[in-house]
């Protein structure tokens, strides 16, 4: 599933960011494929780039109009539809991170076959993947595994791969999500992968690669999460992991959305996912943790991440406020 760059962004009616976060989101960590945005009124969001229409964006070379906005019940709205065929009329192709198909409204169905444009829905693979076998394969791999779900995976593997790119290192983004995919602009959403088939869907999404090549993964779910845990298990064995981060938010009261759980321990979780791992690749080690502080203050958060170092004996970091470089250096160091 790949995604021609360069993007515009949709942000339609947003009411704020966190309703445009997929949008503001491939703007933030692929700049470099967006040329702007569409807003329509009312819209309260903002990713920073030029306000233009389909035509202008076409006619800078844009290729894709990426749909990276929600509302509720997250479906493609009636308010968007002008927008969205002006889209495919100026020549852009629509990839959307939605649960509703754009191929199942029949507007936007009938004007892409008309125009000869795809409609991209990367929630929906549209391939079939082989089973799983846990062959050994080239290159190395880092898998972002958390305490529990939406808790920094994919930013933090977003992160890891800017910075080990900084640093020299051969890494590449691998998605698997809907908004990581619409970001590095290919991936499968192994959330809509029928279950025998996810390990080995991972397995396809990280082939074999040079040696010193890192596929850096972005993880789903948790092992601790009574919904995903599954998600999460199947992910683990297909990654073949050489190294995990362990991602986590202090002072979380429960998994999300179950109140009914606490949140396991970093050392419990960490050595569960570790024992997991160590199925297809035995040399599966933690090298550190990855926090999200940002419900805490500037000095609470040193104050976590330093706790939390001293603790596990690992470094630990918080991408937005302190870097990856700790857990790069660990990483270099992995033959």
């Amino acid at each position: 599933m790949e995604i021609k760059a360069p993007y515009l962004l949709f942000l339609g009616d947003a009411a704020d960011a966190l309703a445009a976060k997929t949008s503001i989101g491939v703007g933030q960590w692929r700049p470099e494929k967006c040329l702007g945005q569409v807003r329509l009124p009312g819209c309260k969001a903002d990713s920073g780039f030029p306000d233009m229409t389909a035509r202008e964006a076409a006619a800078k070379g844009a290729k894709t109009m990426i749909v990276g906005t929600v509302n509720r019940g997250g479906v493609i709205s009636k308010a968007w539809m002008k927008a969205l065929l002006a889209a495919l009329d100026a020549g852009l192709d629509l990839a959307s991170g939605l649960h509703n198909r754009l191929s199942d409204v029949p507007e936007l169905a009938r004007a892409a076959a008309r125009k000869g444009r795809r409609l991209i829905d990367v929630r929906h693979p549209d391939r079939e993947f082989p089973i799983a076998t846990g062959a050994k394969r080239a290159g190395k791999r880092v898998l972002t595994v958390g305490t529990d779900c939406s808790i920094g995976k994919m930013y933090t593997s977003l992160a890891l791969e800017k910075a080990m790119k900084a640093r020299g290192m051969k890494a590449t983004f691998r998605a698997t999500g809907q908004t990581g995919i619409l970001i590095a602009g290919s991936g499968w959403s192994i959330d809509a992968i029928v279950s025998d088939f996810v390990a080995g869907a991972v397995e396809t999404l990280s082939p074999a690669n040079h040696p010193d090549h890192w596929d850096v993964i972005e993880g789903q779910g948790s092992l601790f999460h009574a919904s995903y845990a599954g998600v999460t298990m199947a992910l683990i064995h297909g990654a073949q992991a050489d190294a995990l981060v362990m991602c986590h938010e202090p002072g979380r009261p429960h998994m999300r959305g179950l109140p009914h759980y606490k949140l396991p321990d970093i050392e419990t979780c960490i050595a569960v996912n570790v024992a997991h791992a160590r199925l297809t690749n035995p040399k599966a080690k933690c090298v550190g943790v990855s926090l999200n502080t940002s419900k805490l203050t500037p000095k609470a958060a040193e104050r976590a991440i330093k706790a939390t170092a001293d603790r596990l004996g690992l470094p630990c970091v918080d991408p937005s406020r302190t870097g990856v470089d700790a857990l790069v250096a660990k990483l270099a160091k992995i033959k």
